[in-house]
């Protein structure tokens, strides 16, 4: 799996920390250390993108 790709959706939510360290192969001080350099996904970035939507119908 592409590493970028495991980042960005640590970066959007969709996996906590660990899972993300764990798909890359890292312990945890590797991966606070990787994210502590990787710049922020700038606010109005995250606002182009669509929002999920709950597959239960609810709102």
């Amino acid at each position: 799996m592409d590493k970028r790709v495991v980042i960005t959706a640590y970066r959007q939510g969709l996996i906590n920390m660990l899972e993300c360290a764990q798909i890359l192969g890292l312990d945890s001080f590797q991966m606070e250390r990787i994210l502590g350099e990787i710049k922020p996904i700038s606010d109005s970035h995250n606002s182009n993108m669509p929002r999920q939507v709950s597959l239960t119908g609810s709102k």
